[in-house]
């Protein structure tokens, strides 16, 4: 007797449906709506690294020697190439990749910045040693200090966020390593990183949402800090002493010589500008005038309208930001959003504070727009962050709508 195998089971007729509906709700999925405030730091990131782009190939356009004026803006480009589609990449991942690469960030950068104290590696600049030379390219470790300071705050505290009424569990392992962390930078003697840092680390310890009285003791320490090295330092503290001198160039020739030039420049371009590329102080007359000093470079060239531009631009950046620590219901987004936050924005303060010599000199760049490819590559993977956080903010739309109140009978 013979057995005859029964026949092949044919899928449904359906199938074929189902899997093209799979394919279409992954899709969505993967190019789904994204919040308003992913769209407002993305525009704002790209129209302020463009803009810095211009302004680099036309603060560097004056060189002697016979070099390429172009040299300098394909350096600057080559960040941005790699910096910008990282930012979009890093934006996908999700809150739980950063909390697990908080620990390994934050020893890579430390490492990273110990090298600056390597003989053959290490570089010293204007009396600070924070840069570091590999296959010709100059690199600041500290820029990278920054983000992975902020991480690293974001995921101790979250994982504490139940103890933080404690004044132990506060405090360890946060000062300890923060202290260990900027002690690298501060060796360097750059004291305008060293107060960004400090400022990242407040930053996350208030979005923590600890006791405001718990910030006596790291701002105490921080101020020490920033006291013994500006006494530490003769230059630190002429720079310091000249924002009390008179207007009247009495210290053009011993400490205020770099910032004069960057008041002038703002002053001689007026409401207008001189025009993109007609810049004078830019020849020769102001020092970093495509770093520190770029700032008064839009002012002169582009005038008090460009320097609006930058600082709207700035606005809007802050706006989303902050909108994001608003919106979040996980603490983790609150506190590495609020500490970017306040590094980036706070920076940009800084800096313009400096051209308008309402600070003394610190040599800390315009966020996106200085020359500077390590500056440029941190904050754009930085926004990377950011936008990773915005990704986790609950829909609008998808929030139920409160019931309609009915109106109460009058009484008669």
């Amino acid at each position: 007797m013979t057995t005859t195998a029964p026949p092949p089971r044919q899928a449904p007729e359906d199938e074929p449906a189902r899997r093209g509906l799979a394919a279409r709700v992954s899709l969505g999925r993967a190019f789904q709506p994204v919040p308003s405030e992913f769209l407002l730091i993305a525009s704002a990131a790209l129209l302020l690294t463009g803009f810095g782009l211009v302004m680099v190939l036309s603060a560097t356009s004056a060189l002697d020697g016979g070099q390429n004026p172009f040299d300098h803006v394909l350096k600057q480009g080559i960040f941005a190439v790699v910096g910008i589609p990282l930012m979009f990449v890093l934006s996908r991942a999700p809150m739980q990749f950063w909390k697990r690469i908080a620990w390994p960030t934050l020893i890579l950068a430390t490492m990273f910045q110990l090298l600056v104290y390597v003989p053959g590696l290490g570089i010293a600049s204007y009396g600070n040693r924070n840069w570091v030379q590999i296959a010709g390219f100059q690199f600041q470790p500290a820029e990278f200090l920054k983000l992975a300071l902020a991480l690293w705050m974001g995921a101790v505290l979250y994982r504490k966020r139940r103890l933080l009424t404690s004044w132990k569990h506060v405090f360890i392992p946060v000062v300890p390593v923060a202290v260990l962390v900027i002690g690298t930078v501060l060796g360097g003697k750059d004291l305008g990183t060293v107060m960004i840092l400090v400022l990242v680390v407040l930053g996350a310890l208030f979005f923590a949402g600890i006791k405001l009285r718990m910030f006596i003791v790291p701002a105490v320490l921080s101020v020490v800090v920033v006291l013994a090295s500006a006494f530490g330092s003769e230059n630190r503290m002429a720079r310091i002493a000249s924002l009390f001198d008179p207007d009247d160039a009495s210290c053009y020739y011993t400490s205020c010589y770099q910032s004069l030039h960057g008041v002038w420049g703002l002053a001689s371009g007026g409401v207008l500008g001189l025009g993109l590329g007609n810049s004078k102080e830019k020849y020769d007359w102001l020092p970093a005038a495509a770093n520190d000093y770029i700032f008064a470079i839009i002012g002169e060239e582009l005038g008090l309208i460009g320097c609006l531009v930058v600082l709207t631009l700035f606005a809007l950046f802050a706006v989303g930001a902050f909108h994001i620590i608003r919106r979040t219901d996980d603490s983790f987004v609150r506190i590495v959003a609020g500490a970017i936050t306040l590094w980036i924005v706070g920076q940009a303060l800084v800096n313009i504070g400096v051209v308008l010599r309402i600070f003394p000199v610190l040599g800390v760049p315009l966020p996106f727009m200085s020359q500077g490819g390590t500056s440029l590559l941190s904050v754009l993977i930085a926004c990377g962050v950011l936008l990773s956080c915005a990704r986790t903010l609950p829909d609008r739309r998808a929030m139920p709508t409160p019931p309609a109140r009915t109106p109460a009978r009058r009484r008669r």
